[in-house]
């Protein structure tokens, strides 16, 4: 533990350097991030609402979608507040304490995410390719079960690696490569071999991401062959307008994240900003992007929002 204390020894914490060598870009971004921000609270927080008001949406669809509005929610939260702080007033520190606390929640709610698209997958499999016995399995305390499992292995990888990250000494570096604390930006900074944390955090991703992303492969091409088997034109339509949210946000949430691992160590200044940017993507830009993924393309929630207006139309089906 002795290497963990001295890690405390720098009066001013860490220097998150994020876009500070571009200072254009940075105003360019202070606009762009408050938009996407209030956008990504809109948004998230309206699904919360929706699916909680509408008796239609009581379903374990919109149960794991609101938990991941509210996941996104916390999410972009961690990071973005104190991001714009830093833009507008030029001050780029962050306290040992906000740093840890920051990495700790940011990683525990992207793994929390991982895990929880993965569930959703398998909900879309049990509801297209078990039909009849859907209402059965995909019971409420199964749900809640499944929503726990998510949250506690998410909150507990983040634990792990936190630990192990602030356990390196830093030998007096503090400038964070990034506008906020993840793993491999800290890892960066420290002065000893850190073969052993990247390979623990390699082994994270394989469980967090790699496995997820497999269940979620699984549970589509059973989707697929179920749905090539539908006679009807419309049924089949239905079947993919279902799925097609749900695999669009998969897409864009693991497609960054996972791409973004590529710059862990970063050797020019391209590649540095290339990262920067993928944080950027995957920390902000998808969760703003879900609620109207969603929102565009499934009948139940804007049957919801019409309802909500009071301009419900006659005859909207549900998913």
């Amino acid at each position: 533990m002795g290497r963990f204390n001295n890690t405390f020894s720098h009066p001013d914490g860490f220097v998150l350097v994020g876009f500070s060598e571009r200072p254009r870009l940075e105003m360019v971004l202070f606009v762009a991030v408050s938009t996407f921000y209030i956008m990504t609270l809109l948004g998230n927080s309206a699904i919360i609402f929706l699916s909680h008001l509408d008796p239609r949406l009581h379903t374990p669809m919109y149960f794991f979608l609101a938990n991941l509005s509210f996941l996104d929610l916390c999410y972009t939260t961690s990071t973005v507040p104190q991001m714009l702080v830093n833009i507008q007033s030029h001050r780029r520190n962050i306290s040992y304490t906000g740093c840890i606390a920051q990495l700790f929640v940011f990683l525990g709610l992207g793994s929390t995410e991982c895990i929880l698209l993965s569930i959703m997958a398998f909900d879309r499999y049990v509801a297209i390719c078990r039909p009849l016995h859907y209402i059965v399995i995909m019971n409420s305390r199964f749900c809640q079960q499944m929503a726990a499992v998510a949250w506690g292995t998410g909150f507990s990888n983040s634990l792990v690696q936190t630990v192990l990250t602030f356990l390196l000494p830093r030998c007096g570096q503090y400038r964070v490569e990034n506008f906020f604390c993840e793993v491999p930006a800290m890892l960066q900074l420290s002065c000893v071999d850190t073969r052993t944390n990247e390979v623990e955090m390699y082994a994270a991703v394989v469980i967090i991401k790699v496995i997820p992303v497999g269940l979620i492969l699984f549970s589509y091409i059973n989707i697929v062959r179920a749905v090539v088997g539908i006679q009807s034109t419309e049924g089949r339509k239905k079947a993919f307008n279902t799925c097609g949210s749900h695999l669009l946000v998969v897409v864009m949430f693991y497609g960054s994240a996972i791409s973004g691992y590529a710059y862990m160590v970063p050797k020019s200044n391209s590649a540095k900003l290339k990262g920067k940017l993928l944080a950027l993507f995957y920390g902000l830009v998808t969760p703003m992007l879900n609620p109207l993924i969603y929102t565009l393309r499934n009948r139940d929630v804007k049957g919801a929002v019409k309802k909500l207006l009071g301009r419900e139309e006659e005859g909207w089906s549900t998913a």
